[in-house]
């Protein structure tokens, strides 16, 4: 059993942030970083599983907006290494919800600085630039609302509605720290958000070559490719119908059902197997484990 445990956490670990070997959540002992353990951050971003749901899922919908979208597509490297990419934004999240201050902060100031060479001009002919706040609260509001929703229905569903509103609140202080302005705090100011900007949304032929990347993004190994799967369609079952429906995504109430169950199934599995991700290392950080 312990073979089969090592494997999967191996492989699980090679997806995230902290393969890169950058950062060291487990010291300096006792520091809490921006959130610490008692806020809601830690507990959304703590499970693997909906992270990852919610993850991808934020980058489908992220490919919705044609500004956004083509400061990644000139600027980034994304089509050529889409593990590199997702590893790079894991390191980004895990960093800076369970690091230190200093590595949350240093996590910050490096995006930011890549930010402010990420400029050019849509294939429309408007200009866009990464540091342009408007653009950073899509980005942030596109993907806290999919890591709630998909910590909502695949890890803890009960998650009272005033704690919803408190992720938001506290989640909101690294988009500020990124440049963001006027960033929802609330389930509530998330949902008019959405409602304001649709407008700006469509699926163009760049959006639908990021579906295609990501549905064919490669596995770790030949064993995780059905698990692989599995999440890239959990990940587009909990998209907004209105973005599946401008993605061309159609599942059948049957198909959902299956997704869904499949990933209760497995969910588990990854979390008995997952010993030393972000969350472990931090809670040992504070003497918590």
């Amino acid at each position: 059993m312990e073979f089969i445990r090592s494997r999967i956490e191996t492989q699980l670990m090679s997806l995230t942030g902290l393969s890169l070997g950058q950062l060291d959540l487990e010291n300096p002992k006792g520091e809490p970083g921006l959130f610490g353990p008692d806020s809601i951050s830690w507990q959304v971003h703590g499970d693997f599983s909906s992270m990852l749901i919610g993850g991808i899922s934020a980058l489908m919908l992220q490919a919705l907006h044609p500004l956004a979208l083509a400061g990644v597509w000139d600027h980034s490297n994304f089509r050529q290494d889409m593990l590199g990419r997702l590893r790079r934004t894991s390191q980004f999240i895990s960093g800076t919800t369970f690091g230190s201050r200093k590595d949350a902060e240093w996590l910050i100031e490096k995006v930011r600085t890549i930010h402010l060479q990420v400029v050019g001009h849509a294939p429309d002919g408007r200009p866009y630039a990464a540091s342009d706040p408007e653009l950073l609260t899509w980005v942030h509001v596109a993907e806290v609302s999919n890591f709630l929703a998909a910590h909502l229905r695949y890890r803890n569903p009960h998650l009272s509605g005033e704690d919803q509103d408190r992720y938001y609140s506290e989640i909101a202080l690294v988009a500020e720290r990124l440049g963001a302005q006027h960033v929802p705090r609330s389930r509530q100011e998330v949902s008019d958000y959405l409602a304001r900007i649709r407008p700006q949304l469509l699926c163009d032929e760049r959006s639908r070559e990021v579906l295609r990347l990501l549905l064919n993004a490669p596995a770790p190994s030949p064993m995780a490719k059905p698990f692989g799967a599995l999440m890239m369609q959990a990940a587009i079952d909990l998209l907004p119908e209105w973005a599946s429906a401008l993605l061309e995504q159609h599942q059948s109430p049957l198909q959902r059902q299956i997704i869904r169950a499949g990933v209760k199934r497995s969910a588990p599995l990854l979390r008995w197997a997952m010993r030393n991700g972000s969350v472990q290392r931090a809670h040992r950080r504070m003497g918590l484990m």
